[in-house]
């Protein structure tokens, strides 16, 4: 039954095996210790054939959220990064707006709430003022469908300059004044840029629905190991608490099919509700 007294804390998808079902990932990750899993919707044709799941294939995934009490209420939708919103190839940009579209039903069907975005005007390509223009459309359309959907969108703060703190999120956010588009802040990366956390989480005051936790350097966003990198988990914890966030934390591992990623997956948890309850949060 869901705990309503405390932050939900949730593991992402690539920390768990590729190969196992659905029902599967979501044992191990309740085995874990977890309240839910963040689904991964990458750049990969793997994942993005999700999209053009059947009736059936849907039902089997609502089927194990059921059956195993873990939910999905969040999907990661990289797969901008290959197809983005501001690209300057007509095709290409329309792919991009098509994902956006299957992704929002997608959501819907799967009882998804957020779903967080990739800030990449373009990624494989040079950004410039006409990508960015293009990105700003497609969002706009992108929100648009979202509302009518019920699904809520969340910029994450990315790996990419073009959205690398909070305050530069906040910038779209106040443009388009939707209840409908929101703040996915990741701490990790939010001080890989060399941004204070503390200050950065602040000015998205009353827009932050989910939190990214990973460490990381400056410089190097993903695969840093807790307590290792750059991080202060407390400071950043300890903001949230006096902003009386009680929204999900999310810990984001790619565990690359380990044999021992229970272990792994299991520790990381522990670690992070340590740092949660040295700022005062409650887990």
């Amino acid at each position: 039954m869901l705990d309503l007294n405390k932050n939900l804390i949730g593991i992402y998808e690539k920390a768990l095996p590729s190969h196992y079902t659905w029902e599967e990932k979501l044992s191990a990750a309740k085995k874990a210790g977890y309240d839910y899993v963040e689904m991964s919707i990458d750049e990969s044709d793997e994942r993005l054939y999700r999209l053009d799941w059947s009736v059936h294939e849907r039902k089997e995934v609502v089927d194990a959220i059921r059956k195993t009490g873990i939910r999905i209420p969040t999907m990661c939708l990289s797969g901008h990064r290959r197809y983005p919103l501001g690209s300057e190839d007509d095709r290409i940009r329309q792919r991009a707006l098509d994902i956006m579209r299957k992704a929002i039903i997608l959501a819907s069907d799967l009882g998804i709430r957020v779903i967080q975005l990739a800030g990449y005007d373009v990624y494989y390509d040079k950004s410039n003022d006409h990508t960015i223009e293009r990105f700003e459309h497609g969002l706009e359309q992108s929100i648009q469908w979202a509302s009518q959907a019920n699904v809520m969108l969340a910029m994450e703060v990315m790996d990419y300059e073009f959205m690398g703190s909070v305050e530069k999120i906040m910038h779209y956010v106040r443009k388009f004044q939707s209840p409908y588009f929101q703040i996915y802040p990741d701490l990790g990366n939010i001080s890989a840029w060399g941004n204070t956390l503390s200050t950065d989480l602040a000015s998205g005051q009353g827009h932050i629905v989910a939190i990214h936790a990973k460490d990381t350097m400056p410089g190097e966003f993903r695969r840093v190991d807790f307590g290792t990198g750059c991080v202060d988990f407390i400071e950043g914890f300890r903001q949230l608490n006096q902003m009386t966030y009680k929204g999900p934390i999310l810990i984001e591992m790619w565990n690359d099919d380990k044999e021992d990623f229970m272990a792994i997956i299991t520790n990381a948890r522990k670690w992070i509700m340590d740092k949660m309850q040295q700022a005062g949060m409650t887990v």
